[in-house]
């Protein structure tokens, strides 16, 4: 009974990872194609240099609202999480982010809100930006391939502009606060179509609903799962190592299932690791912890609540500042200045002074982010490590580490410059960095400290799972064509 339960089983796992494996190997080889292409272009976004590098600077003599004025135009009851002063085309202006996340918009010339962009306003926005050579409006859009996301929600509906250039680059400008939110160019948006798109399937029709489309990559990816640790464990039990098949092969399989067989076990553990950490990339059922910083620990840290934080701007200010930034720092204001090429200057808001920001004064402000801790470690790195690394997205250097012996063993990281907090993590992210990016993107400090060792590395691996899926869509494509 034993032995008929033993080949029923066995039976019924072959049947399953055939069927269930005719759909999933498609989709085996599509994930790991499109991860090659999303190696060299990511998913199109706006970082930061690049919106710096769109903006003109700011007109000084043209301000006439101080920061406190402008909260008060704004009725703000509180110092917000974000207070920056920017031009919109040839009109200064305070942009808010409050802490629940609303956005207001005031000119700093007569304290009025700024709810909606003229078209002209947006093409005078575009005419900025360094690609700039015949802007000219695309078309309003509520919703693109672009700008599926919810991060865009508040900011819509949106302005496409095209720039005219070579490069055919298009901006998203807001119709509510005229900001450039997104840049695209001709070869991204090719390319995506056969990288980020596919990878993530991101269509709009689904990623437009956040919750149907993680639903849809969980069970999707979960079943995948499944397959591949099924194709492992018949790979495994089909093998012979020692009494071989006959002509001395490991395989009882030829051709098209012979390939499928040997490479599913050479590179089948690495498509399986990488399955996982992509399921793990939803957060199923909220294991991992935000990496975002709660606003209680940043009110803490910036020591001041109340929206006030100078009486008036000083004069002169320094030419080449393309956005102002207002900041608390244990109980002290800053307002930070920001250049075309990211540069940033703290000074002080009232006698527009330089501000040096000793490491004292910024540990004695990390004490106090958690209060029922204490700062265990203080650390200085000049370099990059495990945790703190740059890979497609640059991080700065040098950066404060500060240690704290919570329950969660949090870290959080402070620029020595500004004194912003740039990074947090605790034990649940630092698990995720490796359940995630170490797996997913082999992300290891020595492979990206040598490359093109992690490209190579990375491609082969790929190709390998490539031939594992491929020559099961071949293999699938055979069985139903009889």
């Amino acid at each position: 009974m034993r032995r008929g339960l033993v080949r029923t089983a066995r039976r019924w796992l072959y049947i399953g990872h055939r069927w269930v494996g005719i759909v999933t190997c498609v989709l085996f080889a599509m994930w790991l194609m499109s991860g090659v292409v999303m190696m060299y272009v990511p998913f199109p976004s706006l970082s930061g240099k690049e919106r710096l590098a769109a903006l003109p600077d700011i007109k000084w003599d043209a301000i006439v609202l101080s920061p406190d004025e402008a909260m008060k135009a704004a009725g703000t009851l509180r110092f917000p999480r974000e207070l920056r002063l920017v031009m919109l085309a040839d009109e200064p202006v305070y942009r808010l982010t409050h802490w629940d996340g609303k956005r207001q918009d005031i000119s700093a010339v007569d304290g009025r809100a700024i709810t909606q962009i003229s078209e002209q306003q947006a093409l005078a926005a575009a005419r900025h930006h360094p690609a700039s050579r015949s802007p000219r409006l695309e078309e309003i859009v509520e919703r693109d391939q672009w700008s599926v996301t919810a991060r865009y929600d508040p900011l819509r509906p949106l302005y496409r502009v095209g720039l005219g250039d070579e490069a055919g680059t298009e901006l998203y400008v807001s119709s509510r606060s005229g900001e450039i939110v997104l840049d695209t160019n001709r070869s991204e948006r090719v390319w995506n179509w056969l990288g980020s798109i596919p990878h993530w399937i991101y269509p709009t029709v689904l990623r437009k609903d956040g919750q149907l489309w993680r639903l849809v990559m969980l069970w999707t990816s979960g079943i995948c799962l499944i397959v591949g640790a099924t194709g492992i464990w018949i790979g495994i039990l089909r093998v012979r190592l020692k009494r071989r098949y006959s002509g001395g092969r490991i395989t009882p399989y030829r051709g098209w299932m012979a390939w499928h067989h040997v490479t599913g076990l050479i590179a089948g553990l690495f498509v399986l690791s990488w399955m996982f950490s992509g399921w793990l990339s939803l957060n199923p059922g909220g294991y991992f912890a935000d990496r975002n910083t709660a606003p209680e620990v940043m009110q803490r840290y910036s020591g001041h609540d109340a929206p006030d934080i100078a009486a008036r701007l000083p004069t002169p200010l320094p030419g080449g500042v393309v956005e102002a930034r207002f900041v608390w720092l244990d109980g002290r204001a800053m307002m930070i200045l920001e250049a075309h090429d990211g540069a940033q200057t703290p000074v002080d808001p009232t006698l527009g002074t330089p501000v040096r920001l000793t490491p004292d004064r910024l540990w004695t402000a990390a004490a106090k982010l958690l209060p029922d801790a204490q700062l265990r470690e203080r650390l200085t790195l000049l370099q990059y490590d495990a945790y703190w690394y740059a890979h497609h997205n640059e991080r700065e250097l040098p950066v404060l580490r500060s240690v704290f012996d919570d329950e969660a063993q949090t870290w959080f990281h402070l620029s020595p410059v500004t004194g912003d907090i740039v990074g947090r993590s605790d034990s649940s992210r630092r698990s995720y960095r490796w359940l995630f990016n170490a797996l997913h993107s082999l992300d290891f400090q020595l492979l990206l400290m040598h490359r093109p060792a992690w490209d190579l590395v990375v491609i082969l691996l790929s190709i390998l799972g490539a031939v594992v899926s491929t020559s099961g869509v071949v293999i699938a494509w055979r069985y139903l064509r009889h």
